[in-house]
């Protein structure tokens, strides 16, 4: 009998306790701690476990001060100015590594501080992107920081396009982000020169990757493969990247999109003059070779090299204005001339890569308007840059040619499905 009463005193305590311990984590204080942005994402099967050490009743008496960045501002200069502790500041900062990040914040980003009823901060976090957040937390005195990134998902899509107006447009028109259309001009820039040979009638089918965050779009990943019909010609592209994180695009045969030179050293601009060793001098008004070609451009558009190289001249030149000389190897060498200003950071003896950028378009010299006079010579020879046949980079390795067929027929199959034959025939018979 005694055993029983014990029995069932012990059961009711035991009750007690679980629908307290209950209680403790359904408590409405906890909807004031912040999950992590990856439980948000995620279904909720059972209430989220915090960090024990927050008393959760001290919640509700939290402040919660929201700060977006101007230019100008440092953490420092707003933990001042919002009256926060600048001693807890240096603690967040030697934290650890990440810490140090928060000394760098960006302007029109956001800082979102939680603050207790006695004034001290219990929470500090910024929204570096639509991904990451930096956040740090006071846990039993000490700041405790990490970051907290949202997952991700990446999706297959494609589109497809016939030029009408421009690359630009057409390719916003098929839903292209600017960045995407900038990877296909690149793709293609050895082959196809979208300054001149653009046609209208030209096609282009791209495979390419959304970035998800949720259900959504924040951003736009890489081309897997592509084809652009130009003049009739057809030319296919195709994304692999190696076992160290190394990518290009190649042909579907494992041969480099790649040349030696890059066809045009500015972006989408305007060929003025071309290539003509009789041509009239615009200014001088007499006959006068024009050894090399003209893209009109804005004063300030970049300029880039077309080749890996050394500058071998960096100065002014004569009716040339602003000049650089690169030289590419022993036998090809390239000039740009005109320039407004030169690319901060060089000098007589760098080396440069293709597509770096050496200086900006202007109108020095013997010019009537901003445009970049752009030379190719082999062997000292001038040579017309639109029509000079371009060495090609290496193809695949042979090492790596099996892997680049496994990875790459996926997206090649893709590609091939969304071939339009009626298209291509409407537009070249």
């Amino acid at each position: 009998m005694i055993t029983n009463k014990f029995r069932s005193l012990f059961l009711g305590i035991t009750v007690i306790v679980t629908l307290g311990a209950s209680y403790a984590f359904t408590s409405p204080d906890a909807s004031d701690l912040q999950p992590t942005v990856s439980q948000l994402s995620l279904p909720v099967i059972q209430p989220a476990m915090t960090t024990p050490s927050v008393a959760i009743p001290q919640r509700k008496n939290f402040k919660i001060l929201s700060h977006q960045i101007k230019a100008g501002e440092s953490i420092s200069s707003i933990f001042s100015a919002l009256d926060v502790s600048r001693t807890d500041l240096h603690k967040i900062i030697h934290a650890n590594k990440l810490g140090e990040q928060f000394a760098s914040i960006a302007p029109g980003k956001t800082l979102q501080l939680s603050i207790d009823a006695s004034g001290q901060l219990q929470q500090l976090t910024y929204h570096k992107n639509a991904i990451d957040t930096l956040k740090a937390e006071l846990i039993h005195n000490k700041f405790n920081v990490e970051l907290v990134s949202k997952p991700i998902e990446t999706r297959i899509a494609s589109t497809q396009a016939i030029i009408n107006a421009s690359l630009f447009l057409d390719g916003q028109a098929a839903g292209l982000s600017d960045k995407l259309i900038m990877q296909l001009a690149d793709i293609f820039a050895w082959d196809i020169d979208f300054a001149l040979s653009l046609r209208k009638g030209d096609m282009f089918t791209v495979v390419y990757e959304k970035i998800f965050v949720g259900n959504k779009e924040i951003d736009s990943g890489n081309i897997l493969s592509a084809e652009f019909i130009n003049r009739g010609h057809t030319y296919t592209a195709v994304r692999f990247e190696d076992k160290d994180g190394t990518a290009d695009y190649f042909t579907p045969e494992g041969k480099s999109m790649r040349k030696a030179f890059l066809r045009t050293p500015v972006d989408f601009a305007r060929i003025s003059s071309r290539f003509n060793l009789k041509r009239k001098h615009p200014v001088l008004n007499r006959i006068r070779a024009h050894k090399g070609v003209d893209y009109a451009a804005r004063s300030g558009t970049p300029i880039k090299t077309t080749g890996d190289g050394k500058i071998i001249y960096r100065g002014r030149k004569g009716g040339y204005g602003r000049v650089v000389i690169v030289q590419h190897g022993q036998k090809y060498s390239s000039l740009y001339a005109h320039m407004s200003r030169y690319k901060k950071g060089q000098k007589v003896g760098s080396h440069v890569k293709q597509g770096q950028i050496i200086g900006y378009v202007g109108k020095s010299g013997l010019a009537t308007g901003a445009h970049l006079h752009y030379e190719f010579r082999i062997n000292g020879v001038h040579r017309n840059p639109l029509t000079v046949k371009l060495p090609a980079a290496k193809p695949i390795k042979k090492s790596l040619f099996s892997a680049f067929k496994k990875q790459t027929r996926v997206h090649l199959a893709h590609l091939n499905t969304l071939k339009s034959p009626p298209l291509i025939a409407q537009n070249y018979p």
